[in-house]
């Protein structure tokens, strides 16, 4: 049980004790006094429903084209009222723009490589944050914790923490293992603030989902490696999933898109009327 569930038992039992050392009380005012002391229930957690049409609006918001029935958007953006929202947060590595930030207030927990330099996402210049350790997790968990329940309070239903797959890109200094356990912690502070959480990508840890806490997936370019299938019989077809490519828009199609919610978006993820914006749905 843990701390938070523990003390407010202990606070109620020396309480009610020093009452009735002093005071005969009647069974009402017993039922009054433990009523006082009783927890809030946790809120309610609403999953997507399967079939829902999905927009990803990461690289920024806009207007939902007719028939969107649920979107991503980065946390720092607002929620559409009426529609399924989720919640992007980069949970696993930190943002280009975040850098300083963690450098000068969390250096350790950014993973570092032989030389001390952080280990890098090359292919989007993010630094890898360092699940290494309980200690570390815990702390991350607090300010990555922070952001999702700043979610909550936005109005967004669910939220997706980004680069769980980041122990791939780590040269062998994180593991699966590493990262499942911090994901563990963000499940339960998502739960807690009455947000539902998506696995994003990583077939790898799909026999994990259910210790892990993980409600839904949201799955990048599952038509590109033909692993569609493996997201939606895992979370019952509550699968949102986003491609890049006309190929492999049409694969998923193929494969799931009778079942599951499948995107076709622009790499670059650009808002409704800027040049090279794509978005088409099966």
């Amino acid at each position: 049980m843990s701390q938070h569930a523990v003390t407010p038992f202990l606070r109620r039992r020396s309480t009610l004790a020093a009452l009735a050392g002093g005071v005969a009380l009647t069974a009402g005012a017993w039922a009054m006094l433990s009523g006082t002391f009783a927890a809030e229930p946790a809120p309610e957690v609403v999953l997507p429903r399967a079939d829902a049409t999905f927009d990803y609006q990461i690289g920024g918001a806009y207007t939902p084209p007719a028939g969107v029935e649920a979107l991503s958007r980065d946390r720092g953006a607002r929620p559409v009222p009426g529609l399924y929202n989720v919640c992007y947060v980069n949970a696993f590595q930190a943002q280009p723009d975040a850098l300083d930030w963690w450098q000068g207030n969390h250096p350790d927990l950014l993973l570092r490589d032989g030389s001390g330099e952080p280990v890098d996402d090359e292919a989007w210049g993010e630094a890898l944050l360092d699940t290494s350790t309980a200690a570390k997790r815990t702390r991350l968990a607090e300010i990555v914790g922070g952001w999702i329940d700043g979610c909550a309070k936005s109005g967004f239903q669910a939220v997706e923490p980004d680069n769980l797959d980041s122990y791939e890109r780590s040269g062998g200094r994180l593991t699966r293992a590493h990262n499942a356990a911090f994901a563990e912690l963000l499940a339960t502070r998502a739960h807690a603030a009455g947000l539902a959480i998506g696995q994003k990508n990583t077939t790898d840890l799909l026999e994990k989902r259910e210790a892990i806490g993980f409600d839904f997936a949201v799955a990048e370019e599952c038509g590109r490696y033909g692993e569609c299938a493996d997201y939606a019989t895992a979370y019952g077809n509550r699968v949102f999933v986003v491609e890049y490519t006309a190929r492999d828009f049409d694969k998923a199609c193929s494969a799931v898109g009778a079942e599951v919610s499948v995107v076709h978006r622009d790499l670059d993820v650009r808002p409704s009327g800027q040049p090279g914006y794509v978005f088409r749905t099966c």
